[in-house]
């Protein structure tokens, strides 16, 4: 069943910010994520999460547990506990 969630959870970001979704939801089990693309964008510049032409990006549980948000978010002081992200 995870692997089912996980697998749903799979996300492609549009190419460049023009382009984008300005807002994409995550349903998880654990409560849905929503990353506002838009306003990381200007936050912190595509190349923060894109390298080199801005490209779409999986984001899979470990991904976002990992090196494209959790450890951003620790960096830049963004939310790190499961319900600063995940919301039922």
């Amino acid at each position: 069943m995870k692997k089912l969630i996980i697998a749903v959870m799979l996300v492609a970001f549009a190419v460049t910010v023009a382009y984008a979704a300005d807002v994409v939801t995550f349903e998880t089990s654990k409560g849905n994520v929503t990353f506002d693309h838009k306003t990381h964008g200007e936050k912190l510049g595509c190349e923060a999460c894109h390298q080199g032409t801005p490209a779409k990006i999986a984001i899979d549980k470990s991904a976002a547990h990992g090196g494209a948000c959790k450890d951003c978010h620790k960096t830049n002081n963004g939310p790190t506990k499961c319900n600063g992200c995940h919301v039922k």
